[in-house]
Formats: structure tokens, C-alpha cells, sequence
């Protein structure tokens, strides 16, 4: 059956302004669909908090005395915190989540993180986008692989915006060998760098981290990512994507064509103001509008507080509104599509335990994790709890690890994408089944 304009809007794609004709890239994405992203429709999407969070003043062990000994002006007091289980509570500022929590959506772990000790923002960050704790050799990251993980299972047609990232590159977490796109600002489409084989003279347009990264990459000129996208996939040697760039260029085009500066979230989800507002709002958008799309990276820098921290208000507070607010208007504005999707915090490590001499935390080690989904049992505080009497802590100053991170990211990747083989995923980590949670 040919692909129509009206058979393509009936079939859920997008409402078509002014474009009459359907580039060849978009009905082979869209003929795609009814055999894989429609007959499962599972999409992951993964969020990273840079700079390290402090998972201690996001979910409050507030029933633990030791808690308010180490933080005598930082901590959240008991009358202040919303109540998870009698032991745990979350921040006030979080309390958009509260309702997901309640309705069982969204799941906790605590006392989640990486098992390298490493206290480099950098270092941390990439071996957690890697999947491979302490190994600085590892190309690819642990999401690209598990998209690779579900080829292997199942192969899945390509389409152009199957990996997506919202921001001005593609991150660590999704390079490797499966196509991935950065794009810089729906509203414009405009789209970034990814990692795939590309001529040295095709690079895509980006600035350099700093050494100790703790916020997400500054943006580039729209008119130097536009003209890097048509670069890379004109010049592309990958194997997959190789012959296909202007068909790919013209689906950004034609989803520019839709006006999306008139987008209206569903259900009266109102997005927080700002750029990880504008991330989840966007990723919503590019879901909704059946693409194709299976895997969705966002990150938000601000979590580093080393000073002037603050209890129920201040610095932290005020990330903890923008992203609370921001992953409840995403849930809210997904709608029934929300049943089908799984969404996955994380941060490169946690704070110590004691507040320092300037109101603020140092560089820890575990942290918090929320997972967030239709299919999530949440309701609940998962992990093992390991205490903060000193002789509980890490090297007597850190919450200890007893979750691996990629525990919880392995159990995602399989229940969702379908990524099997937990060994490509996660080299060197022996995940298996039995080492689920049972959040999904």
C-alpha cells in the first residue's frame, strides 16, 4: 500500500504543514513502524545529572540519627521531607514526583553507583556513559551497545532517529557503532554531531569539555550545526547510513515543516523554563510523533555544591524543582504513551556524607537512582540500605555502594529494549537476570 499524506497522518506520524510530498526516508521509516516500534513500542529514555547529586538530600533517610549529626545545617528536617516508606523521604522540592511515587510509576534506589572509587567528575561520567567501570579504553557507550544488544535479538530496521540526544553532541552514552543524532533545538531542527566513522574534514561541529566536567557541552551556532549534520551524512562512510543523507536531511526538514514552535503538550503538562525543560518537552515531541524513536539521552548540569548548598531552599533546591517539574510534565505530557516508556536517572557519584566548612558537600560515592515507567513497580525504595554510622561509611566519609549502576541500567535495556546479551552491554560486569531488582 503506497504511503499517502493522509494514510501517513492517519497513521499517527505527525500532522503535515504545507508538504505534500513524503521523502522516501520517512516511508521506509514509517513502513518500519508497523512491523517494530509499533508492535513493541518500548523507547528508554536516560537522564544524567552532571556534576554529582547529592542523593542524601534527595531521598532523606530521615528516620537515620547519624543523618542530622553530619549535617547540622543542610539536612532536610523530618516535618519538612515527603514521606516514601516511614524511613525515607523525598526533598520538598521534589514533590511534582510524589504522585508518581504514590501511584506506583516511579521506583528508587538508593545507595545506587559505580564501583570504581574515582572522585573525577570526568572520570566518573565517562565510565558510567561507558558502562565500564575504571577501563578508560572503552569506545562505544553502554546504550549504544544495548541498542546493538537488540539488533542481535531481533534486528531492527534503521531509521534516523531511532538514537537521539538532545543537546549539541552526541554523548558518550550513545556512540558506537549504531547511528545517533544530537539535535541542538527541535524547534529549529537543527541537528548535532554523532558518533559514527566520518572523514576527518566531516567532523561534527563541537566545543571541547573542560578536564573536570560538570555540565553539559555549550552550544554551538545553528547555522555551523546545520551545516555540520548536512556535512557528516553527505561525507559518511558508515556502512548503514552510507547513501541515505539527504533523504535523512530532508525528514529534518519536513519535521521542521510542522511548526513545532506551536506545540502544545498534552493534558496541560506545563514544562519548567529553561534548557532541561526544553530537552524533556522535546524528547515527548519527537516520541510522539512516531519516529521511530527507541533510546532518548537529556542531561542537566548545577549539582556540583561544593558550597552555600542549602536545605529546603538554595541552589540545590532549585535543580531539584527544575528537574522534578520537568520529568513530571514529560510523564504527564506523554499521556498513554507514558505506558510504553521507561525512564532512568543517573549521576556520576554522590557527596560525602558530612557537610563541609561552606555549606556544601564534596565528592562522594553512592548516590540515588529513579526509574520511572508504565511497566516500573515503583512505590518503593529499592537497594540495600548500608547505614551512616561511621564504621558503615566509605573510607569514612562516603555512603557505600551496594547497588551496581548497571544493575539497574542492565534491567532496563532488557526489559525494554530487549538487549539479551548482558555481556555485550556490560563487558566485565558478569550481569545476569538474577541480579535484577525487579523494578520492571
Amino acid at each position: 500500500m503506497p504511503i499517502t499524506r493522509r494514510v501517513f497522518m492517519r497513521g499517527g506520524a505527525m500532522a503535515l504543514v504545507g508538504t505534500a510530498v513524503v521523502p522516501a526516508f520517512l516511508e521506509r521509516s514509517v513502513l518500519a513502524q508497523a512491523t517494530s516500534a509499533q508492535a513493541n513500542g518500548k523507547k528508554l529514555v536516560v537522564l544524567f545529572q552532571r556534576g554529582a547529586a547529592d542523593g542524601l538530600n534527595l531521598v532523606v533517610p530521615y528516620r537515620e540519627p547519624a543523618y542530622y549529626a553530619m549535617r547540622p545545617s543542610i539536612a532536610i528536617q523530618p516535618n519538612q521531607v515527603l514521606d516514601l516508606d516511614g524511613f525515607f523521604g523525598l526533598h520538598p522540592s521534589m514533590q511534582p514526583l510524589l504522585p508518581l511515587y504514590k501511584s506506583g510509576h516511579l521506583a528508587v534506589i538508593h545507595a545506587a553507583g559505580s564501583p570504581d572509587p574515582s572522585r573525577s567528575h570526568f572520570d566518573a561520567q565517562d565510565f558510567m556513559e561507558s558502562g565500564t567501570p575504571g577501563v578508560k579504553s572503552t569506545q562505544d557507550g553502554w546504550l549504544n551497545r544495548a541498542l546493538q544488544a537488540e539488533d542481535k535479538a531481533q534486528r531492527k530496521p534503521e531509521t534516523a532517529f531511532r538514537a537521539i540526544a538532545l543537546g549539541p553532541v552526541v554523548p558518550r552514552t550513545l556512540a558506537g557503532s549504531i547511528p545517533a543524532i544530537a539535535i541542538g533545538n527541535v524547534q529549529d531542527f537543527n541537528v548535532g554531531g554523532r558518533q559514527a566513522p566520518l572523514k576527518p574534514a566531516a567532523m561534527p561541529v563541537a566545543m571541547p569539555l573542560a578536564n573536570e566536567r560538570t555540565a553539559p557541552a555549550q552550544p554551538v551556532p545553528d547555522s555551523m550545526v546545520s551545516q555540520s549534520f548536512e556535512a557528516m551524512y553527505d561525507s559518511s562512510v558508515d556502512s548503514v547510513l552510507h547513501g541515505t543523507g539527504q533523504e535523512t536531511f530532508e525528514a529534518v526538514k519536513m519535521l521542521k515543516s510542522t511548526d513545532p514552535t506551536h506545540y502544545v503538550p498534552a493534558s496541560g503538562a506545563v514544562y519548567p523554563k529553561g534548557q532541561f525543560g526544553d530537552s524533556m518537552k522535546q524528547i515527548a515531541q519527537l516520541m510522539k510523533a512516531n519516529l521511530g524513536v527507541e533510546a532518548a539521552f537529556a542531561d542537566i548540569g548545577g549539582w556540583d555544591t561544593h558550597q552555600n548548598q542549602g536545605s529546603v531552599k538554595g541552589q540545590l533546591s532549585d535543580r531539584l524543582t527544575e528537574f522534578s517539574q520537568g520529568i513530571a510534565a514529560f510523564w504527564q505530557d506523554m499521556g498513554d504513551g507514558a505506558e510504553n516508556v521507561v525512564l532512568v536517572t543517573m549521576s556520576e557519584f554522590g557527596r560525602t556524607a558530612h557537610q563541609n566548612g561552606t555549606g556544601g558537600t564534596d565528592h562522594g560515592h553512592a548516590n540515588v537512582m529513579f526509574v520511572l515507567g508504565g511497566p516500573v513497580r515503583g512505590g518503593r525504595v529499592y537497594g540495600r540500605w548500608p547505614g551512616l554510622a561511621p564504621e558503615q561509611l566509605n573510607e569514612g566519609r562516603d555512603l557505600v555502594v551496594t547497588t551496581d549502576f548497571r544493575q539497574v541500567l542492565g534491567e532496563a535495556a532488557y526489559k525494554t529494549l530487549g538487549a539479551r546479551n548482558l555481556d555485550l552491554v556490560f563487558p566485565g560486569a558478569q550481569l545476569r537476570q538474577q541480579q535484577f531488582l525487579g523494578l520492571l
